[in-house]
């Protein structure tokens, strides 16, 4: 849903019958600040396959996200990255399972 102005109000991610309704900020809203690689508050969006972390990484930077973690191989054997969007909210991707037993 974008404004008069051309700015987003909210958009919508599906994949299957899931939705997630992203927001923006209504108000100048104090965020975490980054220490380190992580604000300790964020989104963490589960792919099945390595090229679909780096693939979503390289959307995000294009559509003005910065970089946190480039999508790397972790040392548990999965494909990882992190961005913080414009307004400073942090995302991570990749292919770990949470709630998968390995």
């Amino acid at each position: 849903m974008d404004t008069p102005g051309g700015s987003v109000v909210h958009s919508e991610a599906r994949l299957g019958s899931v939705v997630l309704m992203i927001a923006t900020a209504d108000a100048e809203y104090d965020r975490p600040r980054l220490l380190g690689r992580s604000t300790g508050d964020g989104l963490y969006l589960w792919f099945d396959r390595s090229d679909l972390v780096d693939d979503w990484c390289t959307r995000a930077v294009a559509a003005g996200a910065r970089s946190v973690i480039a999508p790397e191989d972790t040392e548990w054997g999965t494909r990882r990255a992190r961005v913080l969007d414009p307004q400073g909210k942090e995302w991570s991707a990749g292919t770990y399972r949470p709630g998968a037993s390995w």
